[in-house]
């Protein structure tokens, strides 16, 4: 290679590096100006409030009940199975 020709890449290197630069800080930006909010969030306590009246009381319904649907023998042929 000629001493012009080293020269001519060293200068296209530098201003691609200097391009690239400037390219990145416009597309990407800066870290300050990356900032970015957290919602504050509320403490927990270990305090509980007891239930709405409303829902909770004497006269609801017990969703832990057992349910029962039918006779209790089951049903011990299946499938209209005949037994043997």
């Amino acid at each position: 290679m000629k001493k012009n020709d080293i020269t001519l890449v060293v200068v296209i290197s530098i201003v691609s590096a200097v391009f690239a630069l400037l390219l990145s800080n416009l597309l990407i930006g800066t870290p300050e100006s990356q900032s970015q909010n957290a919602e504050v969030v509320k403490e927990i306590s270990s305090e509980f409030n007891p239930p709405d009246d409303t829902y909770f009381n004497s006269e609801s319904i017990n969703p832990t009940q057992l349910i029962r649907i039918g006779d209790e023998q089951g049903n011990q042929a299946p499938f209209n199975q005949t037994e043997q």
